[in-house]
């Protein structure tokens, strides 16, 4: 079976990214319209969680074998600062899964109506209270459980068939304790599309928080990479062609990675 082609790849980063964002975060504004001015509850996070990890588990078997379904800029960058992906194609990914971020917050608009910019499009933000140095403490925190379960999970020797599944449920579950600080993005292109959708719908966005995400959660995939990296040190790794996109066999197979 030959390898899919680059513009297969980046088309399949853009879909899985614009699914992410359409699901996961297009359920937050859903939550907010249903409930009208009832308060938002641990239940009403249960919800918003279990859309993110469910539409990441369906996103990693239907497009793993095609792109590695990274569909997150701190998963591209780990899996590349520990050669398991090609630093050539890292530009493409990434402007692959901010078009695809984009486009699943524009489709939120479509299907929900203003009604969605109205209660602010599921935007990550943190509050005065909060701060930037906590702020940037549960994106990392968030992103790097992320990152070193995407790479344990499309290790070699890890359980075959059930990458999908734990990568799922780490996002549902880092999402939990996350959230109330940050909105839990935990995705750089996940934090800038719905942001610049909001701003062209007329919406009120703060800027200058967005560095405080991109750096947290770059820095957290790094770091995560290598240390996990480090963490297995000479066992034996997925073995992967110069070209591939190292989760792609493993994510779409039994083994997958989000």
């Amino acid at each position: 079976m030959s390898e899919p082609s680059t513009p297969q790849k980046i088309a399949s980063e853009v879909i899985g990214t614009a699914f992410l964002v359409f699901i996961g975060v297009g359920s937050v504004p859903a939550t907010l319209i249903v409930n009208g001015d009832a308060p938002f509850t641990m239940a009403d996070l249960g919800m918003i969680s279990l859309a993110f990890g469910t539409i990441v588990v369906a996103t990693v078997y239907a497009l793993g074998h095609v792109s590695g379904n990274h569909i997150n800029p701190a998963v591209t960058l780990g899996l590349a600062v520990t050669r398991k992906f090609p630093w050539r194609q890292v530009p493409a990914y990434l402007g692959a899964q901010v078009v695809g971020a984009t486009i699943g917050a524009a489709a939120i608009i479509a299907v929900l109506g203003d009604k969605a910019s109205d209660v602010g499009l599921g935007v990550a933000s943190y509050a005065d209270t909060v701060g930037v140095p906590q702020a940037f403490a549960a994106e990392f925190v968030g992103t790097f459980i992320l990152v070193f379960t995407v790479l344990g999970v499309i290790h070699r020797k890890a359980p075959a068939g059930f990458a999908g599944v734990a990568i799922g449920l780490v996002v549902f579950a880092a999402i939990i304790p996350v959230a109330p600080a940050t909105g839990a993005s935990i995705n750089p292109a996940r934090t800038f599309g719905p942001m610049f959708v909001l701003q062209l719908a007329g919406g009120t966005v703060k800027w200058e928080q967005l560095p405080v995400y991109v750096v947290a959660e770059l820095l957290a995939g790094a770091l995560a990479a290598l240390l996990y990296q480090a963490l297995v040190k000479g066992v034996d790794e997925v073995v992967e062609s110069p070209d591939s996109t190292a989760p792609a066999p493993r994510l779409a197979e039994p083994t997958s990675r989000a």
